[in-house]
C-alpha cells in the first residue's frame, strides 16, 4: 500500500498492511527547526508563501518524519481572517494571536466573515494545490482550528468562557457565525485537494468546560462543522483532536461524528478504546519525550502506543520545534518495522 491508501483505509477502519504514522499539521505542527535547516525553508516566510509552505510540508515526508503532508503550520489563520491581530512568530515560535477583536460576546456581529480565499487562507489553498500536483500517493491533510478555539482567539478567553454560561443566546449566535466561517474554509481546502480534514480544538477541552458545556458547545459546533464539510464530500475522513484529560467527557465525545479521535499523551488509549467502541484512535506518543528524550526512549514509547491499540500512530500534540529529527524518525522506523515482523 502507498501512504495515501493506507491512511484512508485506516481512517475507515479497514484492514491495512500496518498502521500509518502521521502528524496532521495545524495545531498538530510537525515542522521542527532541524527540518527547516535541511530543507532550507524557514518560518515565518513559509507561513506567507505557498511554494515554501508546500516545500516544507513535503520535506516532512521526504526526510522520513511522517507519512503525510499537512498544512498550515499554525492555528491562527481563521482568527486572523476574522480580525484578530497575529504575530507570525519566528523560526522557533509558531504564529500566535496578540490582539483580540471584541470585548464581549454581544459584539460578535461586528466581526468580519471569514474569507476562505483571502490573505493567508489563500496561501494554504495554493499550497494544497501544489502538493496535490506533485504527488498523489501521499495523503494531504488540511487543517482547521476548532470552533471553540477560534472563538477564544477573538475575545479574551476568560470573558469567553464566562459568557458561555452567562450569555448563552449571544454565545450560540457567536459560535454559529464562527462555525459557518470554518465550514467555508474547510470546503475550500477540500476543493483544493485535501484528502482528509483535521479539526483541532484545544480550547474545547472538557477539563475547562465540564461535561455540560462540552456537550452544549464543543459537540454541537464540531458536529455542525463536520456536517458542513460532508455536504461537499460525504466520504471525506475527518480527524478531531481535543486536548486534556478525557475521562469526564467520554460520553459526550461519543456523540462527535468524526472518523477518528486524537488525544494527548495523558489519555489512555486502552481506556478510550473501551469507552468509545468502534472509534478509530490516533496517537499518542508524548511530544515532551519527542523533544527531550532520546531515540531509544521514543522507540519504546511508540511500541507501547501500538501495543495499547492505537490505530494510527502520531504524536500526542504539536511538536516542539527543538525536537530532533532522529527522535521523530525513530517513531516512523518502529511503525515501519512492525510490517516486516507481521
Amino acid at each position: 500500500m502507498n501512504s495515501k491508501e493506507r491512511l484512508l483505509k485506516a481512517l475507515k477502519g479497514e484492514d491495512t498492511d500496518r498502521s500509518p504514522c502521521i502528524c496532521p499539521g495545524g495545531m498538530m505542527n510537525m515542522v521542527v527547526t532541524a527540518l527547516m535547516e535541511k530543507a532550507n525553508i524557514h518560518w515565518p516566510e513559509a507561513h506567507t508563501d505557498p511554494i515554501k509552505m508546500a516545500g516544507l510540508a513535503k520535506a516532512v515526508y521526504d526526510y522520513g518524519c511522517f507519512e503525510n503532508y499537512g498544512v498550515p503550520f499554525c492555528m491562527t489563520i481563521e482568527a486572523e481572517q476574522m480580525g484578530a491581530v497575529v504575530d507570525l512568530g519566528s523560526t522557533v515560535y509558531e504564529p500566535h494571536v496578540t490582539g483580540y477583536v471584541i470585548d464581549n460576546l454581544s459584539e460578535w456581529g461586528k466581526l468580519p466573515r471569514l474569507d476562505p480565499y483571502g490573505k493567508r487562507a489563500k496561501i494554504v489553498l495554493d499550497a494544497i494545490k501544489i502538493l496535490k500536483k506533485d504527488d498523489n500517493r501521499v495523503p494531504i491533510i488540511g487543517n482547521l482550528s476548532g470552533p471553540v478555539s477560534v472563538a477564544a482567539s477573538l475575545i479574551e478567553p476568560v470573558d469567553y468562557y464566562k459568557g458561555l454560561r452567562r450569555h448563552r443566546e449571544d454565545a450560540h449566535a457567536f459560535m454559529s457565525f464562527v462555525t459557518e466561517g470554518l465550514i467555508s474554509f474547510g470546503k475550500a481546502q477540500i476543493e483544493a485537494g485535501a484528502d482528509v480534514i483535521a479539526i483541532s480544538d484545544p480550547s474545547g477541552t472538557g477539563e475547562i468546560l465540564g461535561p455540560r458545556l462540552f456537550d452544549e458547545y464543543v459537540v454541537t459546533y464540531v458536529n455542525q462543522l463536520i456536517d458542513g464539510l460532508h455536504e461537499i464530500n460525504p466520504e471525506l475522513p475527518i480527524i478531531v483532536h481535543i486536548c486534556g484529560q478525557m475521562h469526564k467527557v467520554y460520553q459526550e465525545l461519543n456523540k462527535i461524528r468524526a472518523d477518528a479521535h486524537s488525544f494527548d499523551s495523558i489519555v489512555s488509549i486502552k481506556e478510550s478504546k473501551k469507552v468509545m467502541p468502534g472509534k478509530i484512535m490516533i496517537g499518542n506518543v508524548s511530544t515532551y519525550a519527542l523533544e527531550f528524550a532520546d531515540a531509544d526512549r521514543i522507540r519504546v514509547l511508540t511500541q507501547k502506543v501500538m501495543d495499547d491499540g492505537s490505530d494510527i500512530i502520531a504524536p500526542a500534540c504539536g511538536l516542539g520545534t527543538k525536537s530532533s529529527l532522529e527522535n521523530i524518525q525513530a517513531m516512523l522506523q518502529i511503525v515501519q518495522q512492525s510490517s516486516h515482523e507481521a
